[in-house]
């Protein structure tokens, strides 16, 4: 195949990176709990545990499966594959030198980041954090700064950062309405 060179991959490639993309997403079909429960069984794991491998012997590589279009019993299934055959799936699950399981794509992209999530509060018409000056008290004159008063997450121990307040008695402000001020990349 003329793309295993790397420079005839980069030729074929490069008018693909000067096209504007735009993505077509929908909700899924069985919701995103599927789509959750789908991704789950791929970002955190290993291709195949050693504990799924059963046999191996002049037949080839026996393994258990789940075949998640079956119910009960059935679901639970095992598989002989060759040596050579078995070798070639596994490493369809490997990903090439550079590349990452994971990744923050959109508002959460490393490089934008910050930016990205300003114009998002302002497309919301979200209230922008204030970056005022440490607050300080009266009482025994002891000061607080508002870093000192950062949350830190029950889970990992990360700091929380608060996006929204609301007053006493008050309620949270809602989503948008699906027609106010959507907009679309053709208009």
């Amino acid at each position: 195949m003329a793309l295993r060179n790397r420079k005839a991959c980069a030729a074929y490639l490069a008018p693909l990176r000067k096209k504007n993309w735009f993505v077509y997403a929908k909700p899924p079909f069985a919701g995103p709990e599927a789509v959750l429960a789908y991704l789950a069984r791929y970002t955190h794991r290993v291709a195949i545990s050693n504990s799924r491998l059963v046999a191996l012997d002049e037949r080839g590589v026996t393994f258990r499966f789940k075949d998640y279009r079956r119910n009960g019993q059935a679901r639970y299934r095992t598989m002989t594959l060759a040596p050579d055959e078995f070798i070639r799936r596994f490493l369809l699950h490997v990903l090439p030198k550079g590349f990452h399981r994971i990744r923050h794509y959109g508002l959460l992209a490393t490089a934008a980041c910050r930016v990205s999530i300003a114009r998002a509060r302002e497309l919301l018409a979200a209230p922008m954090p204030s970056t005022e000056t440490p607050v300080q008290h009266d009482d025994a004159g002891a000061t607080d700064t508002v870093a000192e008063h950062r949350l830190s997450c029950p889970c990992c121990g990360g700091r929380m950062t608060i996006v929204e307040t609301f007053e006493r008695g008050g309620t949270p402000r809602g989503p948008p309405s699906p027609d106010a001020g959507v907009r679309t990349a053709m208009s």
